[in-house]
């Protein structure tokens, strides 16, 4: 499923399967921010392709809610 979101002023299209979509929008519900504000913030973090960051954040973020 491709998203199309704006990143830090940039516009981009991220595709995910809809199972990871789903998890970050609960992880941007929990962490109260927008899914765009979590893809931004996981995106400053990255090394590597943003999808393949995304899918990792989901995983570490769903095992050490506390990350």
């Amino acid at each position: 499923m491709k998203r199309s979101l704006t990143i830090r002023g940039h516009r981009t299209s991220v595709s995910l399967e809809p199972e990871f979509w789903t998890a970050l929008k609960t992880i941007a519900r929990a962490e109260r921010k927008s899914l765009a504000a979590l893809v931004a913030e996981i995106d400053s973090q990255r090394r590597g392709p943003l999808t393949r960051n995304l899918r990792l954040a989901v995983l570490k973020r769903l095992s050490d809610p506390r990350s």
